[in-house]
């Protein structure tokens, strides 16, 4: 089935604008995991007795609670994420790291630095923020699953957290095969785990279907007003319903906007409200439900399989924010937030899917610490639900700024959507700050870390390139004494290729060769590497060349764009190239790539604090090799060795 959508936007259609039911398929084994999983242990945390404000069990809480369970995922998925942030992509990438690149765009444009920088640091917050977010997903869902073994056999609940453990390792192992295979696995999965939890809440419905009154948004807003000393607490749990909002929004780039809408209204979506209407219902019959109200929706016998396949439903759940905190760090590292990272792009028709080894080994080592330390999704669910309001709070407020600028919308009407939302999302943090000392500090020290790390990797880079730019020199003025003779200069047969920052300086690879060889090739071509703010560069626009005023003299400067999600393959670019715009044809099959690699050294000038130049230092250390990361071949690299101090 192909479902073609017309294009109402004027811009050419890409392979998201035609949604095959495969992609659908593919959306939910890898996109909605995360909140798809979300009934297994909302419900039971709301009503959790260990829980340091908890919800007294009542008629009234119980239609209260699913009442504002069901708005908040209206108002906060669909609304916020589904029909509004999906819309605000750049170029087919969603996410946080999406909007800072529009912003920053637009700043640009229109001269709007200050304004560029506060709105580009809060989304590099709420970008950091879902780091922790990608951290405690696969912890607290792969433990809740787990856990109803001991609902099947109490003496299994020692071997819950061995068991989470095995499974999260398997799942990090498996990712190099790519986000495409796993979705292919996951997706009948994923259809079969919505069928299921959908059908138990119909049985639990059937039994008491007075609880579809809940549906009423006068349950959530008289149990607001009326109980708010209990109902404020509450959204502390009630926000674990939105937990994935984010990786949907984060994960657009690899499946489309289509698709991912698609399979949240017809299924997701219906599949969700009918286990937490099915819950409230079994707790409406008997208060002592509480203790596992999604396990308890069905009979004893189909308990252990509801387990197993929880368990598997867990994992895809992991997966979503997986795949996106590959895309946030990928983003991060083209933006100059990160250092160069090694990326695996692992699909050969879809551009966003990819494959980021270092950020996944870092976090299989942090959920397993979570794991380890939390041993419980209770335990784990306090600080799950700081890292995801967080999030959703400042991409609402980003996005309202897009909104204002890209659709030019009316003040006023900017003004009272971003009112309603962010009064509900500012709710939801409020709570949250509530479990600040029982875990809600974690995701804020992992985001902390995270952004302190990228801050000061984006301020050591400046001051690099500002120390680099300086000992290069100017490239015209080294170009033009070339040219009148002032250098004794050899010129030796072949092709030289020199990888450089931009085409102001001279690469130092060429100065070191011209000052301390008194060589030169014959065929020189200088190659600058700019990341354009869109995800991908069309192959027309992709290089461009400048003969620095001499045509005649075999230096040729070329700049290459590569999209923000794209492969920075150099040779496949060059290839591009029109030999009457070079001097001459390039050879390609024998050129030699020269690269500059610079050693940092900590230096005493003013420039950063002290502790931020050995941060930065130690975050160089996991830069990518820079022959593999712009695909040049290593038989034919030549490195030439500088240092600059910090």
């Amino acid at each position: 089935m192909t479902i073609q959508q017309d294009d109402a936007t004027g811009r050419t259609p890409n392979v998201h604008d035609t949604v095959k039911l495969a992609v659908i398929v593919g959306a939910l084994g890898v996109v909605f995991g995360d909140i798809g999983t979300s009934p297994i242990y909302t419900i039971q945390t709301v009503f959790n007795p260990e829980d340091p404000h908890p919800v007294p069990v009542s008629d009234a809480n119980v239609f209260g609670v699913v009442s504002l369970i069901f708005w908040s995922v209206m108002i906060i998925v669909t609304v916020t994420y589904i029909l509004l942030a999906l819309r605000a992509d750049n170029d087919g990438e969603g996410g946080l790291m999406a909007l800072i690149t529009i912003l920053r765009g637009w700043a640009r444009r229109h001269r709007e630095r200050k304004g560029a920088v506060v709105l580009a640091g809060l989304g590099l917050f709420g970008a950091s923020l879902f780091f922790g977010d990608s951290m405690i997903t696969p912890a607290i869902s792969v433990l809740s699953a787990v856990e109803g073994l001991k609902l099947v056999e109490p003496s299994l609940g020692e071997y819950v957290v061995p068991i989470t453990a095995v499974i999260i390792i398997v799942l990090f192992m498996v990712q190099r095969r790519g986000t495409e295979a796993v979705g292919r696995v996951f997706g009948p999965i994923m259809i079969v785990w919505f069928a299921a939890i959908g059908a138990c809440g119909i049985s639990g419905i059937a039994g008491h279907p007075e609880i579809l009154k809940a549906l009423s948004p006068t349950y959530a807003i008289s149990f607001l007003a009326g109980h708010f000393h209990i109902a404020f607490f509450a959204l502390a749990a009630i926000v674990l319903s939105v937990t994935g909002a984010e990786a949907l929004y984060a994960d657009m780039g690899h499946f489309g906007r289509k698709a991912i809408t698609r399979g949240w209204l017809f299924l997701v979506l219906p599949a969700c409200v009918l286990s937490y209407l099915g819950q409230g219902a079994l707790i409406l019959k008997d208060e002592s439900n509480i203790s596992g109200p999604f396990f308890l929706l069905i009979p004893d016998w189909g308990r252990l399989p509801l387990v197993l396949l929880a368990t598997a439903a867990t994992v895809i759940a992991s997966q979503a924010v997986i795949t996106g905190a590959y895309s946030v760090a990928s983003q991060a590292a083209k933006l100059g937030y990160l250092p160069r990272l090694r990326v695996a792009h692992t699909s050969a028709t879809t551009a966003g899917q990819i494959y980021v080894p270092w950020i996944n080994w870092l976090l299989l080592v942090s959920v397993l610490t979570l794991v380890f330390a939390f041993r419980s999704s209770a335990a784990l669910a306090y600080a799950f639900g700081m890292a995801v309001t967080g999030t959703i709070t400042i991409t609402t407020t980003l996005f309202f700024y897009v909104a204002r600028y890209r659709w030019n919308i009316s003040w006023w009407l900017i003004g009272a959507g971003a009112t309603l939302l962010l009064a509900v999302d500012l709710l939801f943090v409020g709570a949250n700050l509530t479990k600040l000392i029982h875990g809600a500090w974690l995701p804020l020290l992992i985001a902390i870390t995270a952004f302190t790390i990228m801050t000061t990797w984006q301020r050591g880079r400046q001051v690099v390139t500002a120390e680099r730019e300086r000992a290069e020199g100017s490239l015209q003025e080294f170009i033009n004494q070339l040219g009148s003779g002032d250098m004794p200069v050899r010129t030796v047969p072949g092709t030289a290729i020199f990888l450089n920052r931009g085409g102001v300086t001279t690469p130092l690879a060429l100065r070191a060769n011209v000052e301390h060889n008194q060589v030169r090739h014959e065929h020189v071509v200088i190659v600058a590497i700019e990341t354009a703010e869109v995800p991908r560069v069309p192959e027309d626009q992709r290089v461009m060349v400048n003969d620095l005023g001499y045509g005649d003299d075999g230096i040729t400067h070329v700049t290459i764009k590569f999209g923000y999600m794209e492969s920075s393959d150099v040779p496949s670019a060059l290839a591009l190239l029109d030999p009457a715009a070079t001097e001459g044809p390039i050879d390609l099959e024998h050129a030699s790539y020269f690269l500059s690699k610079i050693e940092l050294r900590r230096g005493n000038a003013p420039t950063m604090a002290g502790w931020r130049k050995q941060l930065f230092l130690a975050t160089s250390h996991i830069t990518a090799d820079a022959a593999e990361y712009f695909g040049l071949p290593r038989d034919r690299t030549v490195i030439i060795g500088s240092h600059i101090e910090l």
